[in-house]
Parts: structure tokens; sequence; C-alpha cells
């Protein structure tokens, strides 16, 4: 059984990912700030016949420090990794010139530095193994931009160029790095856009609609099986054809 973390997988995507990724029997250890009634709900119905299984570790990832730790803890634990999703983070809106100063800190600290500290370690527990997989969930606005989420945006494209680069650092350890960028998605982080404004964008989409969270989860479940071993470094689109 592959051991595959998944940071943020309380609610939302991070949890539709690590509903996917047992139902496909991986072992899935899911970090979040505190377990919600929908994770274990979740984790109660994994026990009743998947043949993966999804394990709870409390952690604040904003709080650096307990990084290195958390990380050394998961594989006494459970073992090598063979995955790392890095889905957590925070998508504060708001006009630059309006935004404080903690919050962009706050914001840059989830965003980008948690990330990169996660999979430093992550990557000294896939060495051991024989190869793995790193996922980081970026965002279309990393490239196209958007009003009002600046920050937010500029965090996201961090992560797009961290991804190949560290790619053709993992390459020679049979390690691949990828990315999913989602387009919106009618989740929590999407909450300020009004329905209206939702709809707009979907009427843009090539297919006119919203793309789902489980399809942003089937994304990842492919970067994580061998059909992907030859992929590495790209930056997967997964929105409707909203930038099509």
């Amino acid at each position: 059984m592959r051991n595959v973390v998944v940071t943020g997988a309380s609610r939302g995507l991070g949890l539709a990912i690590a509903r996917q990724l047992c139902v496909g029997g991986d072992r899935v250890i899911a970090l979040a700030r505190k377990q919600s009634d929908e994770l274990r709900s979740k984790m109660e119905e994994v026990g009743q016949g998947s043949t993966g299984s999804i394990h709870f570790r409390a952690c604040d990832l904003s709080d650096l420090v307990s990084i290195p730790p958390l990380m050394a803890s998961i594989r006494q634990d459970f073992g090598p990794l063979f995955g790392l999703i890095n889905n957590a983070a925070v998508g504060t809106a708001g006009i630059l010139a309006s935004m404080s100063d903690e919050g962009i800190k706050d914001l840059i600290r989830l965003n980008v530095l948690s990330p990169i500290l996660v999979t430093k370690y992550a990557v000294r527990s896939m060495m051991t193994g024989t190869g793995g997989r790193v996922i980081n969930i970026a965002s279309i606005v990393g490239v196209t931009g958007y009003s009002g989420l600046s920050a937010y945006s500029a965090s996201k494209a961090s992560l797009i160029g961290f991804t190949r680069s560290l790619a053709r650092e993992l390459g020679p350890l049979g390690i691949t790095v990828n990315a999913v960028a989602p387009g919106f998605l009618s989740t929590e982080m999407t909450r300020d856009l009004s329905g209206a404004h939702l709809d707009q964008i979907a009427r843009r989409s090539a297919l006119r609609r919203l793309a789902g969270l489980d399809d942003v989860a089937h994304a990842v479940e492919f970067l994580l099986s061998d059909k992907a071993r030859n992929v590495t470094g790209t930056v997967m689109t997964v929105d409707a054809g909203n930038t099509a």
C-alpha cells in the first residue's frame, strides 16, 4: 500500500483528493489544523470496506518549525512516502493596497514557504524508496492573474516555478513533480464570488460549466499512477476550458 500525504485534507478539494486516493487503495495521511465532521465521516465510511485507508494528523502548517518533526513522525509511523499532495492554502481576496502586511505574510507563509518545507522533508523519505510523486495544487490565476487576488496569484505562480525546477532536481532519483491548476471551483475558497459571478465564469468556459472537485481529484490520481511515470515538470489545467 502506498503512503500519500495530502495537506489541507479536512474539507473541499483536499478531502475530495483524500477520498479518491483512498478508494484507489492508497494509505492517505490527511493533514489539517483540525478534524472536520466531513473528514471524520469519510474516515468512518472508509473503515467499512475500502481497500485504502485515511489517517488524520492535526497540524498547523503555517507554524514552519513544526514541519520537520511532523514529517519525521509520519515516516516513523507509516514508513517511506510515495506521494505528497501540497493542497493546503489560504485564498484571501482583497485589493493589494488595502491588504494588511500581516495578512500578506500569512498567505505567503502557508501558500509558499509551507509546501516547500513539507516537500523538502517528504522528498527525503521518498529517496529511500523506489521513486515518488510530488503534486502541487496551483491555480489558473497563477498564470492568468485575477483582480483582487494579486497576492494569492503570486503564491500560486511561485508553486509553478517550484514545480518545474524541482522536477529537474529529482528526476534522476525517479521522483516526478507536477502541478494541477484548477479553475474556479464551487468551494469555500470561492465563497466571496456570487452565484451570478460563477455562472458568468461558467458561460465563458469552453465547456460552459465549472470543473468539479472530483475532476481535480481524478487528475491528481492520474499523476500518481504508473501511467504518468514519464510526466514531470508539467502543469495540468482542470478548468472546463476557461483558459482555452
